[in-house]
């Protein structure tokens, strides 16, 4: 048999005096050379694996496949499998091994013989592809929320109180505590569906747990009413807030990670006649922020906007109801123009995504550090660029646009309708008109409308009268047809996946400037704003529907006045 260091030499293009330092290095630790290379940068994994391949005459598989059968999760502990990073995988076809180290047979026979499998077929697989499978396994088991409801009898408050470690992935948690095992699956279902909240609701008679899916509440659990206590103090626990205050509102946070996805669980609950009501808002940290040319955003504005990011001064305002893409959008805008030459200073709530080399400040009411007192104290700290999360008062408008007028570039956002009705609102926090033609460089309107699934995509003639509703009521438009998802199992029977922004741009050019200084009314703004070019945010949806990528229906429900 060969040396596992000539091996490296011929197959993976390791040089012979990284393999003789490494020996060096082994004499001295005793860990093995391969494992040295790997530290040292020399080899990557998969090389490495492939000259063990070689070695022990082992098939090396570089990814392992996703329709796996989970019957063994039931006798096999999910700990085992990671400390020994082995898998079985198990097809209607094959079935085998997949481990990351030859040296692992012990933990292989044990495995052979707990699952009663004949076959001696093993891989090599890279340590992140038998991780993900691990985990995809245990999450799509079929453990249904029934089943764990029938073991729900009376819980014993002590063992809701079992230590949660800040990184320990929910999958691993092997807790036999009901109640703890109800979370963990309703935090592994809502991470699996892509939810972003997650609302436990008490009834009179019942208890409803819901998860918000691209923006809109589906049905998720339904739990015993004599469960509701234990359930909200098991995440009240896990947010670390008092659980024996139940007639105030109380604000926490969770640090989850489920199948090696870290998340960031906002935690919010209210008193209601029949119990506290607690919402959830989770933030994926380790999903990759969105970039200013994913957005969407049709070339033409897209220009415009990315011109006025680049401002030396001014404003842009970003407005939509909550939920409609604001902070993403200004995220992506900040990281277009981040670099090292110029300071950028965010003041948020919450810090959704971290930003290398951008300096960024969670706000905290209770030690009085509110978006106006964060944005005074930003001011003197030298920005070229600041972020202020929200305008929500006079006070912080002020410092907002005091800050634009003395050359700095602000981002905020608000909550408006539409982009004519930001005017009007500042208008209405006592902004004088002047200020605000001096200030503002542009007003991004925009929402969030779902996407139709691919999977079960469909084309139909609507009635005339739908066509209208979005303004397509043209004689060009008739016998026109359309798209729409029939509902499938990708998409959760919704006909929708994924989501996509509609956009309305008002430029503040010069003749708008001088309209602004004459009426602050949103309508003739708005107006004006229409006969110069701006595309509205209905006629962008309108645009989206011909291309095939969202319905009629979606549309008329997003950018209805």
């Amino acid at each position: 048999m060969k040396k596992i260091g000539e091996l490296l030499i011929e197959n993976s293009g390791v040089s012979e005096s990284a393999v003789e330092h490494a020996l060096d290095t082994q004499e001295k630790t005793q860990v093995p050379i391969g494992e040295i290379l790997l530290k040292e940068g020399e080899v990557d994994e998969f090389g490495l694996l492939l000259a063990l391949g070689v070695q022990y005459g082992i098939q090396v598989k570089k990814e392992l496949p996703s329709n796996i059968q989970t019957d063994f999760t039931e006798h096999v502990p999910i700990s085992f499998l990671k400390q020994h990073m082995i898998v079985p995988i198990i097809t209607t076809t094959k079935q085998y091994f997949a481990i990351n180290s030859p040296h692992t047979f012990q933990a292989l026979d044990e495995l052979r013989s707990l699952l009663s499998l004949k076959t001696s077929k093993i891989v090599l697989a890279p340590s992140q592809q038998i991780v993900n499978a691990i985990n995809f396994v245990y999450d799509m088991t079929p453990t249904s929320a029934d089943e764990v409801m029938q073991d729900i009898d009376d819980e014993d408050p002590e063992r809701l109180f079992s230590e949660i470690e800040e990184v320990g992935d929910l999958l691993d948690d092997t807790s036999d505590s009901p109640v703890i095992r109800l979370v963990n699956l309703m935090f592994s279902q809502a991470v699996r569906d892509n939810a972003s909240d997650i609302h436990i609701e008490p009834y009179q008679n019942s208890v409803k747990i819901r998860q918000r899916l691209d923006g809109i509440l589906y049905d998720m659990l339904r739990p015993p009413k004599h469960v509701q206590s234990a359930l909200i103090s098991r995440v009240k626990i896990m947010a670390q807030l008092n659980i024996a205050e139940k007639r105030l509102p109380q604000d926490g946070r969770i640090e989850l990670k489920v199948a090696n996805k870290e998340i960031d669980v906002r935690v919010s609950t209210l008193p209601t006649a029949f119990g506290e009501r607690v919402v959830l808002r989770l933030l994926h940290k380790s999903s990759v922020m969105i970039s200013l040319t994913d957005l969407g955003m049709p070339a033409d504005r897209f220009e415009t906007f990315d011109k006025e990011i680049h401002a030396s001064n001014g404003i842009v305002l970003v407005t939509g109801p909550t939920g409609s893409g604001k902070t993403t959008t200004l995220y992506a805008a900040l990281s277009a123009i981040n670099s090292t030459a110029i300071n950028i200073i965010t003041v948020e709530d919450p810090i959704e995504y971290r930003i290398s080399g951008i300096g960024q400040v969670q706000i905290n009411p209770k030690i009085d550090l509110t978006f106006a007192s964060g944005l005074r104290s930003i001011v003197r700290q030298d920005p070229d660029v600041i972020l202020v999360g929200e305008i929500r008062d006079t006070e912080t408008a002020e410092i907002a646009i005091q800050s634009a007028l003395t050359g700095h570039l602000v981002f905020s956002t608000l909550h408006t309708n539409d982009s004519a009705s930001a005017i009007t609102r500042l208008r209405d926090m006592g902004i004088e008109p002047f200020l605000l033609a001096s200030s503002i460089n542009a007003i991004l309107a925009q929402r969030l409308i779902r996407i139709i699934c691919k999977h079960c995509k469909e084309e139909y003639t609507p009635a005339p009268e739908m066509l209208a509703k979005i303004g397509l009521g043209g004689e060009e438009y008739k016998g026109l047809k359309v798209s729409r998802g029939r509902g499938c199992v990708k998409c959760h029977s919704t006909g929708f996946k994924g989501r996509r922004g509609i956009f309305e741009l008002l430029h503040m050019t010069q003749d708008m400037k001088a309209l602004v200084l004459q009426t602050s009314d949103a309508n003739q703004i708005r107006q004006r704003a229409i006969e110069n070019g701006m595309v509205t945010l209905q006629q962008d949806g309108a645009q989206k529907v011909l291309q095939g990528l969202t319905t009629i229906e979606e549309v008329y429900r997003v950018s209805q006045r």
